[in-house]
């Protein structure tokens, strides 16, 4: 998961904009009556991801006194994200605020939707809060579906409020199969709290990432290999390893904790691995 800034537009902003061109005065009027109330279930949402305790915000099927969840998913599905709608240009900047359009929550695939971080069908006074709206891949939103946290360690990571990528965590170690494969796993930093620790490991498994990462390694190696068999024939196994040292130092440059730079990482650290464990005979 990589820090993406957070979006310019309050929950205040998104709100009405959507409900500006709502043609049933009756619910317009009931609508911007709870204006207020989603303001300020921003802010404290704001407060709580600051200090971990989102798992504390509030589970709620109404907005107020009496607009339902079933009206404010409309609110966000008709208002927000359908195309054409009021405040689809919120939804757009946010959807196109991750660099080269790649999934923060798995730093891989690519954004196709906006997920809401705490579900909407749980907290529908939160569903067009731009602060709880994070671009994601399909698989990512997936897998979230409708959690919601019991505890601070069931938080998911968030984009907006949790910096994690200033140290290495993510790791992967060579499995001596034929060809070598590789299992990635999560090594905190000694720097972390116990509850971030926690929060970094279930968001790793319940994402799927090692998996994800363990098939797209196994495609890189497929790419690379020819060219290791050369390097090995011709200058050993020492020109291996310098080779995917390199590799591992480009890829960390641009992502420290991007899977390919684990993966070059860890079959640089193997000797075995160099000395022709990429090859289909081992």
């Amino acid at each position: 998961m990589w820090t993406l800034s957070r979006p310019i537009y309050s929950a205040r902003d998104a709100f009405t904009m959507c409900i500006s061109h709502v043609r049933d005065p009756q619910l317009q009027a009931r609508l911007q009556a709870v204006a207020n109330i989603v303001e300020q279930a921003s802010d404290e949402y704001e407060a709580a991801a600051l200090t971990s305790s989102l798992h504390e915000v509030a589970v709620s099927g109404l907005v107020g006194d009496d607009i339902t969840r079933d009206e404010m998913e409309r609110v966000y599905t008709t208002r927000m994200a359908r195309k054409g709608a009021p405040a689809r240009y919120i939804y757009d900047e946010i959807f196109s605020a991750p660099a080269h359009g790649r999934c923060p929550l798995c730093g891989h695939r690519a954004v196709k939707t906006l997920d809401h971080h705490l579900p909407k069908a749980h907290y529908p006074v939160l569903a067009v809060a731009p602060l709880n709206l994070v671009p994601a891949c399909n698989d990512c939103n997936k897998a979230k579906l409708d959690t919601i946290p019991g505890e601070a360690a069931d938080v998911f990571l968030h984009p907006y409020f949790d910096v994690i990528d200033n140290r290495r965590w993510l790791r992967a170690k060579v499995i001596e199969t034929h060809p070598a494969a590789l299992r990635f796993y999560v090594e905190p930093p000694p720097q972390w709290d116990a509850v971030l620790q926690l929060r970094v490991n279930k968001h790793f498994q319940r994402l799927g990432l090692g998996e994800l990462y363990a098939s797209e390694s196994a495609e890189e190696l497929l790419n690379i290999r020819h060219q290791l068999v050369e390097i090995l024939a011709t200058d050993g196994a020492m020109a291996v390893q310098t080779e995917l040292g390199s590799r591992a130092v480009s890829a960390a440059e641009a992502r420290r904790n991007g899977w390919r730079t684990a993966a070059y990482d860890a079959w640089s650290a193997s000797d075995r691995f160099s000395s022709g464990g990429f090859s289909d005979q081992g």
